[in-house]
């Protein structure tokens, strides 16, 4: 039945992430890094205001955009955190997971054969949903010698008249790098000689251990141009709540809306009601959270730094991304035989583009337990290979 299949349906590979942890599924034993899922649940006062709200009979749709309360307290949060003001009449859309919001928008704002910047490596949904969109992925590298930040030299080099879209992903999953604002001020007037639109997904802003987390929507000249895209998932903890949002300029927005609300109709009500609650009175939480994996991201870095392997200090986010090349392996490799030999599972770098070749992500959103047990069966198997 394959020939009924949408051809770039048909042709694309499967999450090279997935893959490996269909294999684990069928084993015991295995130690995991690969999933980016916190190990804490949701906090109680956050859970508990989304059993109140099913106690209290709120189970009808909402609003194609969300709860007004919510995109209230989105367009208060957006204001204290990043020092921008949106509307939440029209600025604001609630989407099912930030997922959902960087499909829509792709779909949104590509015409067939519109290019989109990616900077590589990043996240794996970035260039299957620009192909599901029509649009064509030209990635941008970054380097481990230059802190996986993207420089505009790189962006000149992989611009076309063509290019239309710039995807900025910081902190960053899978290297953990950062940007500045002294870093990104040079991106903003690239952004604005190209008359290009920025998707800024930036879901592990609050997940930052060094300095204050700059918005790029913040920038001089780059609101009306930002797509800002979050959620909730990483920084409450809130994976199976699957809720999300954007924020931007309300033209585009609005044309989002129109997808999403045939496509979707509206976030989850409950979801929706316990996101107040995350952004009223979660930040307590929160912090802990982030405390934590600052305390892990320390022990992991270590870990590897120790046993000869070459890694870059993730500044965000909750992944380590260490340089495997010593060992002579390539990353899938070095995947495939540590999860058959040590029963470690953890993800290849090249699944996030050309330029995570010779490296792997590895997840620091577990215990310490699980964390030094990792790399205690890491550090056996690469002193065989160096």
């Amino acid at each position: 039945m394959n020939k009924y299949l949408n051809s770039t349906v048909r042709d694309m590979p499967p999450s090279g992430i997935r893959r490996f942890f269909d294999l684990v599924s069928t084993m015991k034993d295995v130690v995991s890094l690969g999933v980016g899922e916190p190990d804490f649940v949701t906090p109680w006062t956050v859970r508990e205001s989304g059993i109140f709200s099913l106690e209290q009979g709120q189970t009808m749709y909402t609003s194609n955009a969300g709860l007004l309360e919510l995109r209230q307290e989105l367009a208060r949060y957006l204001k204290k955190q990043n020092g921008v003001e949106y509307n939440p009449n029209g600025e604001i859309l609630v989407t099912v997971g930030a997922s959902e919001a960087v499909d829509l928008v792709m779909r949104a704002l590509l015409n067939p054969g519109d290019e989109v910047l990616i900077p590589d490596p990043s996240y794996i949904s970035y260039a299957p949903c620009t192909a599901l969109s029509g649009g064509v992925v030209k990635y941008v590298p970054t380097r481990e010698q230059e802190d996986f930040r993207l420089r505009v030299q790189d962006l000149e080099r992989s611009y076309s008249p063509k290019s239309k879209l710039l995807v900025l992903a910081y902190p960053n999953n899978p290297t953990g790098a950062i940007m500045t604002r002294e870093d990104l001020l040079p991106i903003a007037k690239f952004v604005k000689e190209k008359d290009l639109i920025v998707l800024a997904d930036e879901i592990y802003s609050d997940l930052t251990y060094a300095g204050t987390h700059t918005a790029f929507a913040s920038l001089p000249g780059m609101r009306e141009r930002t797509l800002h895209v979050s959620g909730f998932s990483k920084a409450y903890a809130m994976t199976g709540w699957r809720l999300g949002y954007v924020a931007g300029n309300a033209d585009l927005i609005h044309g989002m809306t129109k997808i999403h609300q045939y496509t979707i109709l509206c976030a989850s009500i409950t979801a929706q009601y316990a996101a107040i609650e995350a952004l009223t009175a979660a930040g307590s939480a929160k912090r802990d959270m982030v405390a934590t994996y600052d305390q892990r991201r320390r022990l992991i870095v270590q870990g590897f730094r120790d046993m000869g392997l070459s890694c870059f200090e993730p500044l965000g986010a909750f992944y380590a991304f260490p340089n495997i090349s010593a060992t002579g392996l390539s990353s899938e490799e070095f995947c495939e035989k540590l999860l058959e030999e040590e029963k470690v599972a953890v993800v290849p770098g090249s699944v996030f583009g050309p330029s995570g070749e010779g490296h792997i992500r590895c997840s620091y959103a577990y215990s310490t337990d699980q964390i030094s047990a990792a790399l205690e069966r890491i550090g056996r198997f690469v002193k065989r290979r160096i």
